[in-house]
């Protein structure tokens, strides 16, 4: 029998209940990890880990809304009391925000969208750094997004927030070169989920790839064998 990539890893997928974060866990899943499912929404995560568990995996919720960033310093602590560590994390999970001029956007939906896209992030940083740390082959995956090597207007508090996320991840990758951990972007390019139908409410959804077609690229990067570090890969 093929021996499963991620067998017995830890992997910790924030927005797993829909669109990409939900084939990336699967994928995982079905790569041998248990996947923390985490998510703002209970019924929604926990359709997913029907999904994953009827297909053979191994999953666990993880309701927590991205916006609480004191509830988000706890996430680390309780990973280690329940499953002795952490091995991989997807930081996919993120806010569109209105489209909308810079100078009509609300100061409470910039400061919305930079909390779930940036501030989240953060402080998860302060909290899974140390189990990453410890894991044989830790992994950081930041999704990030095509909007920032080419800004558009009316996307300003998004493309500020995924600017600030590259920085901060490049940052991370800079501060662990030394350790066992392996810290990427990925920008997965148009892909057919929620989000993008409502920027590009006018587009064919079925002229895009489903999330399913480009999990490849989060299982490498995950992978123990992975030695990238520190770039921004493009799907």
């Amino acid at each position: 029998m093929t021996q499963k990539p991620l067998n017995n890893k830890i992997a910790l997928v924030t927005g797993a209940s829909r669109g990409i974060g939900a084939a990336v866990a699967k994928a995982y899943a079905r790569a041998g990890a248990h996947v923390i499912l985490l998510g703002r929404t209970v019924g929604a995560l926990e359709d997913m880990d029907d999904v994953i568990r009827g297909d053979g995996g191994v999953s666990t919720i993880m309701p927590v809304d991205l916006r609480d960033i004191e509830a988000l310093s706890t996430i680390g602590p309780t990973i280690f009391e329940k499953f002795g560590g952490l091995d991989i994390w997807v930081a996919n999970a993120g806010i569109l925000g209105t489209l909308r001029p810079l100078a009509q956007t609300p100061l409470k939906e910039w400061s919305e969208v930079m909390a779930s896209n940036i501030t989240s992030n953060f402080q998860m940083i302060r909290s899974l750094d140390p189990l990453l740390r410890a894991s044989e082959a830790g992994r950081a995956i930041f999704v990030t997004s095509g909007v920032v090597p080419r800004p558009r207007a009316y996307w300003g508090a998004y493309t500020a927030s995924k600017a600030a996320l590259e920085s901060l991840a490049m940052t991370y990758a800079c501060e662990t070169v030394k350790t066992n951990v392996r810290v990427n972007l990925l920008d997965p390019s148009a892909v057919r989920t929620d989000m993008r139908a409502q920027a590009c409410p006018g587009e064919d959804p079925k002229s895009l790839p489903h999330p399913d077609d480009i999990v490849g690229t989060f299982l490498d990067l995950a992978a123990p064998s992975c030695t990238r570090h520190g770039e921004r890969v493009d799907v």
